[in-house]
C-alpha cells in the first residue's frame, strides 16, 4: 500500500461505518447491475416467442440447480400468464421484473453515494483542521524560508484534490470491479467459450492503459508546485498593490503572473490529455472486444445452435456493461496518482516539525518578579551569527532602549525573548529560569508585542483589540483605547468600537492602525513590553500620539524599546548601543552623550537605524 493512503487511513478509520455501508450498498449495486441485464432473457424471449412452456410448477432441489430452477419457475409464471390472460401480462409480468431490479440498483446506488459524500467531507474537514493547527502552530522561521502562497495551494488546491481523488478508491476496489466480476460469472453461467474470449483481451487492455499513464504523479507534483508559485505571486500583488502602482510595474508583474499560468497551463494539458484518454480507450478497446464476440458468438447461435438469439443479446449487452466500470477504473487510477502527489504535499507539511515547543518539564510561570537575562547569546539566520556571545540584563520595572543601525541584531533580540526563534547558544532566562523550560502560552501572556507593521485583521475594532484577551468588556475596551490616544478617532466613527476595519485595517490610517495595536497591548496589560520599532513608520504628528501612547503604556512596566526616535530613548532607564550583534556601549542618555562615541553620533544624525 501506498506510504499516503497509509497515512489517510487514521481519518477515514472515524468514519469507518460510512465506509461499512457504502461497500455493502456498492455490493448490492453491483449485484443489481448484473441482474438488471439478465432480466432482459425472458422479455426477449416473451417478443421473440421462444419461451420454453412448462405447466407444472418446479422443485427446487438446492443450491447447485439453482439457474435451471430459477428459469423453470420463471418460464412457468410467464406460462401460466399466457394461458390465462394473454401475452400483453406475460409482458408486462417480465417488464415489472426489470422495473423493480432498476429500482433497487438506483436505490443502492444513492444510499452508497451518501455514505461516500458523509466519508469524503467528513475527511476533508478533519485533515483542514489539524492541516490549519500545523500551520498556525509552526515556528515563525518556517516561513520566513517558504512562500505563502505554496502554503495556501496545500490547503486549498491539494487537500481538495486528495478529497476529490482517494476516495474514489472504494470505487476503484468495491464497486467497479465487483460489477466486472459479477458480469464475469453470469457470462460464464451462459457461455464458458466466449467468456474465456473476453477474459484474454482485460490483460492486453491494462498494459496499454497503464503505458499512458505513465509518469503522471511526477507530473502532478510538478503542477502543484507551480499552483502555489502562481497564488504566491496573486497574494503578493495584492498585498503590494500600492508599490506596483507606483512604480508602474503593472507589466512586471504581469509578466511573471502571466509566466507561471503558463507553466501550469502546459503541465495541466499533459496531465488532461493523459487523463482524458483513459476512458475513451478503454472503451475503444472494449468495441474491439465486442465487434469479436459479435463475429465469434454469432457462429455458435447460427451455426452451433448452443445459444438462442435472446440469450446471446443479452450477453453482448453484458460484456457491453463490463465497459463502464473498466473506464471508470482507467480514469480513476489515473486521479488516484494525481491525490498521491497533493497527498504527499499535504502531508508533508502536516509532519512538519515544529522546533519551538514546550519542553517536557515546562513549567507554567504567571508573574514576573526580578529580571530578564540574556547570557552568552549565540544565534545565527543561516550561517553568520548575527548575535554574538551577547549578554544584557533587563530589571524588572526599567526601561531598556536597544539602538544601532540596521542589521545589529536588535528585532532579533525581541525574536529571541518572544521564543518566534529559539538561541543557538547561550540561554535566555526570565527570574532566573530558562523560558525554554517555560510554557510558551504562559511565557507569551506576560509579553505585549507592538511592532513597526500594524498587523490588523479583517474584523471589529473590538475584535482586534480583544485577540490578547477574549472576554474582555466594552467598559474595558474603551479605557485601552483612552490609554492608547485611539479613542478620540473611535468614538466618531459610525458604529464606535464595532467598526470594521477592513482588509488588514485598510480603512484606517497609518497612525489610527498603530494606536489600535497599542490599545491591543494595553488591554492585555502585561508585565513585559517590546517595542519593535513601533513608531519609525509613521508621520510627526501621529507619532506624536502614538509616542505619548507609548509612553501611557510603559508606565509601570518592564519594556524593551527598539530603535526608537530620541524623544522615547532619552527616557530609557538604560540605553544598549548594538553594531553588528554585539554591545559596543550603554548607559543613560547624558552618560552615553558624554562618552563622545557611536551613540553621540547616532543622536547627532537623528538616526537609530
Amino acid at each position: 500500500m501506498d506510504a499516503n493512503l497509509k497515512k489517510l487511513l487514521p481519518f477515514v478509520k472515524k468514519y469507518k461505518n460510512h465506509v461499512y455501508m457504502n461497500v455493502v450498498f456498492n455490493i448490492f449495486y453491483a449485484l443489481f447491475s448484473v441482474l438488471l441485464m439478465v432480466s432482459m432473457i425472458p422479455t426477449l424471449k416473451v417478443l421473440f416467442g421462444d419461451t420454453e412452456k412448462i405447466y407444472e410448477e418446479p422443485k427446487y432441489d438446492g443450491f447447485i440447480h439453482l439457474k435451471s430452477y430459477a428459469e423453470d419457475f420463471l418460464n412457468y409464471k410467464i406460462t401460466m400468464l399466457t394461458e390465462e390472460n394473454g401475452l400483453k401480462w406475460a409482458l408486462l409480468f417480465v417488464i415489472s421484473i426489470i422495473i423493480s431490479t432498476a429500482f433497487l440498483k438506483n436505490i443502492t446506488n444513492y444510499f452508497a453515494s451518501y455514505h461516500v459524500t458523509r466519508l469524503r467531507t467528513g475527511v476533508l474537514r478533519d485533515i483542514r483542521e489539524k492541516l490549519y493547527n500545523k500551520i498556525i502552530h509552526l515556528p515563525v522561521s518556517y516561513y520566513s524560508e517558504r512562500r505563502k502562497g505554496d502554503v495556501m495551494a496545500r490547503m486549498l488546491g491539494d487537500i481538495n484534490e486528495v478529497q476529490n481523488s482517494f476516495f474514489q478508491i472504494l470505487e476503484l476496489v468495491v464497486r467497479e470491479p465487483l460489477t466486472i466480476l459479477f458480469s464475469i460469472i453470469t457470462m460464464f453461467v451462459i457461455s464458458a467459450k466466449l467468456t474465456l474470449f473476453v477474459i484474454a483481451f482485460i490483460p492486453i487492455s491494462g498494459i496499454i492503459i497503464s503505458r499512458v499513464g505513465k509518469n503522471l504523479k511526477a507530473k502532478s507534483v510538478k503542477a502543484q508546485q507551480e499552483n502555489g508559485i502562481f497564488i504566491s505571486i496573486l497574494d503578493e500583488t495584492l498585498a503590494g498593490l500600492k508599490v506596483v502602482k507606483s512604480y508602474n510595474a503593472e507589466n512586471s508583474f504581469t509578466e511573471k503572473f502571466n509566466s507561471s499560468i503558463n507553466r501550469l497551463l502546459r503541465l495541466s494539458n499533459s496531465i488532461g490529455n493523459k487523463n482524458n484518454l483513459a476512458s475513451p480507450l478503454s472503451e475503444f478497446l472494449g468495441i474491439v472486444t465486442i465487434a469479436t464476440l459479435l463475429w465469434f458468438g454469432a457462429q455458435l447461435v447460427v451455426e452451433e445452435k448452443s445459444l438462442s438469439s435472446a440469450t446471446f443479446i443479452t450477453y453482448i449487452a453484458l460484456a457491453y456493461t463490463i465497459l463502464t466500470p473498466a473506464k471508470a477504473i482507467s480514469k480513476a487510477s489515473y486521479q488516484v496518482k494525481t491525490g498521491l502527489a497533493a497527498a504527499e504535499r499535504v502531508f508533508t507539511l502536516m509532519e512538519q516539525e515544529n522546533t519551538i515547543v514546550n519542553t517536557e518539564n515546562a513549567v507554567e510561570k504567571t508573574s514576573f518578579n526580578e529580571k530578564i537575562a540574556l547570557e552568552n547569546i549565540n544565534f545565527r539566520y543561516e550561517n553568520e551569527n548575527v548575535l554574538k556571545n551577547f549578554s544584557l540584563e533587563i530589571p524588572k520595572g526599567k526601561t531598556i532602549a536597544l539602538v544601532g543601525q540596521s542589521g545589529s541584531g536588535k528585532s532579533t533580540i525581541a525574536n529571541l525573548l518572544t521564543r518566534f526563534y529559539d538561541v543557538n547558544e547561550g540561554e535566555v532566562k526570565i527570574d532566573d529560569i530558562n523560558i525554554k523550560n517555560i510554557q510558551l502560552k504562559s511565557l507569551r501572556d506576560m509579553m505585549g508585542l507592538v511592532t513597526q507593521d500594524s498587523i490588523l485583521f479583517n474584523d471589529t475594532i473590538k475584535g482586534n483589540i480583544s485577540l490578547g484577551k477574549p472576554d474582555a468588556t466594552d467598559d474595558e475596551i474603551i479605557e485601552a483605547l483612552k490609554i492608547a490616544n485611539a479613542y478620540e478617532f473611535v468614538k466618531d466613527l459610525p458604529n464606535g468600537i464595532h467598526t470594521n476595519v477592513g482588509d488588514s485595517g485598510n480603512k484606517l490610517s497609518g497612525g489610527q492602525k498603530q494606536r489600535l495595536s497599542i490599545a491591543r497591548a494595553v488591554l492585555k496589560n502585561p508585565p513585559i513590553m517590546i517595542l519593535d520599532e513601533a513608531t519609525s513608520a509613521l508621520d510627526t504628528e501621529s507619532e506624536r500620539l502614538v509616542q505619548q501612547a507609548l509612553e501611557n503604556m510603559m508606565q509601570n512596566r518592564t519594556s524593551i524599546v527598539i530603535a526608537h526616535r530620541l524623544s522615547t530613548i532619552q527616557k530609557a532607564d538604560r540605553i544598549v548601543v548594538m553594531q553588528k550583534g554585539e554591545i559596543v556601549e550603554q548607559g543613560t542618555h547624558d552618560e552615553l552623550l558624554a562618552k563622545n562615541g557611536m551613540y553621540a553620533r547616532l543622536v547627532s544624525m537623528q538616526s537609530f537605524e
